[in-house]
């Protein structure tokens, strides 16, 4: 490891550079489409039995 202050705020050394608005969007836009599909499939699934 370099010889970093692990105590000073400003160095993010275990910080990710990744665009975390961009992994927040992608998680709920792939958690909505699989909900809707859930959702899809008991209405279909209700439709059929009933």
């Amino acid at each position: 490891m370099a010889n970093a202050n692990v105590t000073d705020p400003r160095q993010h050394i275990n910080e990710e550079p990744r665009d975390d608005l961009f992994d927040v969007a992608t998680g709920f836009g792939v958690m909505f489409g699989f909900m809707f599909i859930v959702f899809t499939v008991a209405v279909v699934v209700k439709f059929i039995i009933s």
